[in-house]
């Protein structure tokens, strides 16, 4: 059993008091942490020689491993390859007709690239929503990340809606709480306009029978809603509600376009928010209203969505697009402020994806998800609010240190169980092939 203590560094715990503990030590026995605060000059000496790893942080900061609240991770191999286009035109010109392409290989060596891209990036644990989920919960199980995988659920066509439903059960049997309790499996229904009520109702049964979160796109586009009213009298979140799909554990990704009465569902609901403000900005979907949000509030997270729409998951970007978009929407430079940003990054992340008993705050008893950044850099000199440096000016590159579920999965920026060359040869032939792109000569094998 791996025991690692890490030392002398500033750690921001996101726990209940959000208590920052300058010069402090954390262990992590096995998978979890077992001691966090000042550092202990004295500490026990048994406990001092079953570590199996002393790391010390050099005055580092840090913080729990970011939560990627929503994205689509297979789609690393769409990157730049359907960009300035509106979300429906993306879709149906662009993005569906390559999916249908997609094969059980694509979907591991695309999935395998976005976790070697979100670790780097300080990404601890994702949402996803996609297909070929077999192929995905092995390349989860192979990085090293932690996951929580929905198969995407569409009822445009009966028999693919059936089919949708038989994968889901076969993933719960044998995926959820997999790879040492790292992977967890929701219902992940698409979205209203792509799934219709009677299908709807049928998931809901399903995850009633499960006692399973769902994991849906709402309102992400002015049309949607508009759509929604036209078919039922009632934008997506109302109708929503009145099919009951809120009496179940939500995760709604974008909530864009919202009524105060969508708000008020929302809060009253305690359905959860999945913001993906790189996403929206670049499709020109629009700005949630996050501080309106926040001041019912709704637990708001954040997201990258697709690194189709996106174009990378690095979370960092997130965090800032976050705490400045609102700042110029609102013409109000108080509203989500650096520390706020982060946190939805942590500990909100954790309680959009129900997993907040275990991860998104340092404490004892917690899963040994964390980072360690290095602040000792010009661009973060001098070194005034570590918060608002980590948000206004920090780099993903500045993160050196990766741990997930007590594993070291990246030191001093390398990756320990992925093969980097090995993945990006492969994510390129793949992509080129399900794009009718040409084969780069200088790929290695």
């Amino acid at each position: 059993m791996n025991n690692i203590k890490i030392t002398n560094c500033r750690i921001f715990t996101f726990n209940e008091e959000n208590e920052i503990i300058d010069q402090g030590e954390i262990v992590i026995q096995g998978d979890s942490i077992s001691y966090i605060g000042k550092v202990r000059d004295n500490h026990d000496a048994a406990a001092r020689e079953s570590c199996t790893r002393v790391i010390d942080a050099g005055g580092q900061v840090c913080l729990p491993g970011f939560i990627n609240a929503h994205t689509h991770a297979p789609m690393t191999l769409f990157r730049g390859y359907a960009d300035d286009l509106p979300l429906m035109t993306w879709l149906e010109t662009k993005i569906w007709p390559a999916e249908e392409r997609l094969k059980g290989e694509d979907v591991y060596w695309g999935t395998l690239l976005s976790c070697l891209e979100m670790i780097k990036s300080g990404t601890t644990t994702f949402n996803d929503m996609y297909f070929f989920m077999e192929d995905m919960a092995k390349a989860v199980t192979e990085s090293g990340i932690r996951a929580v995988l929905s198969r995407g659920l569409i009822g445009l066509d009966e028999n693919k809606a059936a089919l949708g439903l038989e994968e889901t059960e076969e993933l719960i049997a044998r995926w959820h709480q997999s790879a040492g309790g790292r992977i967890r499996v929701m219902f992940g229904p698409h979205a209203p306009y792509t799934c219709q009520p009677d299908y709807l109702e049928k998931i809901m049964k399903k995850a009633d029978h499960y006692k399973l979160p769902l994991h849906i796109h709402l309102a992400e586009t002015r049309f949607e809603v508009e759509q929604s009213l036209e078919l039922y009298q009632m934008t997506p979140i109302e109708h929503m509600e009145s099919l009951g799909l809120f009496e179940y554990p939500v995760v709604a990704a974008h909530c864009v376009h919202l009524s105060p009465n969508d708000i008020e569902i929302l809060s009253r609901r305690n359905v959860a928010v999945a913001h993906n403000p790189g996403s929206n900005l670049k499709l020109a979907s629009g700005v949630a209203p996050v501080p309106r949000l926040l001041e019912a509030g709704v637990t708001v997270s954040l997201g990258t969505d697709s690194a189709a729409s996106n174009n990378n998951l690095d979370m960092l970007e997130e965090i800032r697009l976050a705490a400045l978009i609102h700042k110029g929407v609102s013409l109000d430079p108080t509203v989500v402020p650096a520390y706020k940003a982060l946190e939805m990054a942590c500990r909100e992340g954790a309680k959009s994806i129900f997993w907040e008993d275990e991860i998104g705050m340092l404490k004892p008893g917690y899963k040994g998800d964390l980072i360690l950044m290095n602040l000792h850099k010009p661009h973060l000199c001098p070194l005034h609010d570590p918060a608002a440096h980590i948000v206004y000016a920090a780099n993903s590159s500045d993160i050196e240190t990766v741990i997930i579920n007590g594993e070291i999965v990246m030191e001093n920026r390398e990756i320990k169980n992925m093969d980097e060359e090995k993945i990006m040869y492969h994510a390129q032939k793949q992509a080129l092939a399900l794009t009718g792109g040409i084969a780069d000569e200088g790929a290695v094998d």
